[in-house]
């Protein structure tokens, strides 16, 4: 089995762990209609996709390096500077520190 790489954006050729990063994760669902959500790090909503399995989000979602470039325009244009993509599961996203975070801010946001 080969691995696929995983999308990024780097026009400044900063440190890979120092980029933004965008979340895509399986916010639930059942079998055939799955919730795939994009958030970036700072609470934009960039995106979501009903997908039949998990399996197919990392695609779907542009997780993966090569996937999606018409989502890849949108992403660049809200982290011009670069920006990292990370794919949580459904099992994890409920404990996923940074994720949570993300989604507080999103919060904020639309309190705005």
């Amino acid at each position: 089995m080969t691995t696929q790489a995983i999308a990024y954006y780097n026009p400044k050729d900063i440190s890979f762990l120092d980029l933004p990063v965008i979340y895509g994760f399986n916010n639930g669902g059942s079998p055939g209609y799955y919730s795939a959500v994009l958030l970036a790090e700072d609470g934009t909503c960039l995106g979501s996709h009903l997908c039949s399995g998990e399996s197919y989000m990392r695609q779907d979602l542009g997780i993966f390096e090569g996937t999606r470039p018409d989502r890849h325009e949108d992403f660049k244009t809200h982290y011009p500077g670069g920006y990292r993509m990370e794919f949580i599961s459904e099992k994890e996203a409920k404990t996923h520190e940074k994720l949570i975070l993300a989604y507080k801010k999103n919060q904020e946001n639309n309190k705005e």
